[in-house]
């Protein structure tokens, strides 16, 4: 497994798979990057924004209103708050087909909820970008979501900064101090413990500090 900390490298790697639609997933601990990481991929391989698209996991969120019955919200975020049957379905949808285009759903953080249909795959798409916390888990669906990509990759952040901007995100979209303090250490971070341990199964590991693409996000 490799280590890439030169940006150039990662789009001359996205380049030489060719052959077809590329589906390049991005996964890594909350608050690694990996959503600025996959944004930076996709502008850069095409600005114009029709050749790579960027797909996030994030959309297959459970609704909150499920989350409460199922009795989950106070978890949101651990692997069994999302729909992973159905982004497995879609992602497998978009590996195979380009006769027409898919609509996939986007998270808004501003209400915390997934919104359907809200990003198009067009045919014409070569690259599609995904990321998310559990492409490399070994469980219930998710070997079908690492078998529908053509790469994966794990995005890391040194420790102390990934926590301090994770929990800025937080407040960022309401909790307060407290709270995201409390929420990274009982929610996030037992998340991250079972991320990590698929580390070790990514094509690549991408150091994010080195690659200087921008502040993480997610």
């Amino acid at each position: 497994m490799d280590i890439a900390d030169d940006p150039q490298a990662l789009l001359d790697r996205v380049e030489a798979l060719g052959g077809g639609r590329v589906l390049i997933g991005i996964a890594g601990c909350p608050g690694a990057g990996k959503t600025t990481a996959a944004a930076w991929l996709a502008r850069s391989l095409d600005p114009a924004g029709r050749r790579a698209v960027q797909v996030p996991m994030d959309g297959f969120h459970l609704a909150n209103a499920e989350l409460v019955r199922l009795g989950r919200r106070g978890r949101k975020g651990a692997i069994d708050t999302f729909d992973g049957a159905g982004y497995r379905a879609l992602l497998e949808r978009i590996a195979e087909g380009r006769d027409e285009t898919v609509y996939a759903p986007e998270f808004d953080r501003r209400v915390e909820e997934p919104v359907a249909g809200s990003i198009a795959v067009p045919p014409e798409a070569e690259v599609v970008v995904t990321e998310g916390n559990y492409l490399l888990d070994e469980t219930g669906p998710w070997p079908g979501v690492r078998a529908a990509l053509t790469e994966v990759w794990y995005c890391e952040t040194p420790e102390p900064l990934r926590l301090e901007r994770l929990i800025a995100r937080h407040e960022r979209f309401g909790k307060s101090p407290e709270h995201a303090r409390s929420w990274v250490a009982e929610v996030d971070e037992r998340n991250a413990e079972r991320i990590r341990a698929g580390r070790d199964r990514a094509d690549l590991v991408i150091d994010f500090e080195a690659l200087g693409i921008g502040r993480p996000q997610a």
